[in-house]
């Protein structure tokens, strides 16, 4: 199921080689490629974890192999609580989840592959057995025998009432009837194998989109959880910009002294005044 969100690492911009860190729960160095934050995986893988590692938080790296590890044990948890037992095909495809492989496959392929050549002839003649071909075939013969004898009269080989006819004829079923029987056991052992594949692909689909709906419901929950966060800063934002400002007060420019210009009149009035005086003397 590849649900879980890989971080791949980008080169920096002093040394140019690759970002490393330390999986938490094996302790080894590896390159970000190779690791994956816990709080983006699926809560209830999450709480796996944790039972063992109680210490981790959202922020924990850990590697690709131990995440394969969990998911498998998660994945077996999951089937023996379900079942009541674990098999074989429940253990192939707890592992095909956690490497994330298909589990599908052509079963026609993998049976004709291990077919022997008896097993060919049998399985070519019980199908021919089986078909119009042969009936048509033989009731052609079966006539044709007939015909040739009642028409020879006294000279035929097999006269009336046909005695060696009905010795081929028991020949054929005791013949004939082995082999049907043996290629339908071939064919039971085909669906049989097509049936467990069936079950295997039938489960794995089951717990992928069990993985999924979890997947996306803590996608979603996180979202609401950012979004809310988004909005709270908006509304502080917003009772910031409805609250008044006051507004500085100007300072007052201090008053400059007038300078008394004298006009042309006041200064010759002001030179006459000790003229006259001078003059009344």
């Amino acid at each position: 199921m590849q649900d879980d969100v890989v971080f791949p690492s980008l080169p920096t911009h002093e040394t140019g080689k690759l970002k490393r860190g330390v999986c938490a729960i094996s302790g080894v160095e590896l390159s970000r490629k190779n690791l994956i934050a816990l709080g983006t995986l699926r809560p209830s893988l999450v709480e796996h974890i944790r039972r063992d590692f109680p210490d981790l938080d959202d922020n924990s790296l850990i590697s690709l192999k131990e995440l394969a590890r969990y998911r498998t044990r998660y994945v077996e948890e999951i089937l023996r609580e379900e079942h009541g037992e674990y098999t074989d095909l429940d253990r192939e495809v707890a592992e095909s989840i956690a490497r994330q492989d298909t589990i599908a496959e052509n079963i026609e392929d993998d049976f004709e592959e291990h077919r022997t050549l008896g097993e060919r002839l049998s399985d070519g003649l019980a199908s021919f057995g089986g078909s119009w071909a042969f009936l048509i075939s033989f009731g052609v013969v079966l006539a044709i025998w007939m015909l040739v004898n009642v028409v020879a009269g006294t000279g035929a080989f097999d006269p009336y009432p046909f005695i060696l006819l009905n010795l081929v004829l028991s020949c054929i079923a005791a013949i004939q009837a082995p082999i049907i029987m043996m290629s339908q056991k071939r064919q039971e052992a085909k669906d049989r194998l097509r049936s467990f594949n069936d079950y295997q692909v039938n489960l794995k689909a089951e717990l992928e989109v069990r993985h999924l709906h979890e997947k996306i419901d803590h996608l979603i929950t996180r979202q609401w959880q950012r979004l809310a966060e988004i909005q709270q800063v908006q509304l502080e934002l917003l009772q910031e910009a409805q609250v008044p400002r006051r507004k500085p007060k100007r300072r007052k420019k201090p008053a400059t002294k007038r300078k008394v210009v004298a006009t042309a009149g006041e200064a010759a009035a002001d030179a006459g005044e000790p003229a006259n005086g001078h003059s009344d003397a």
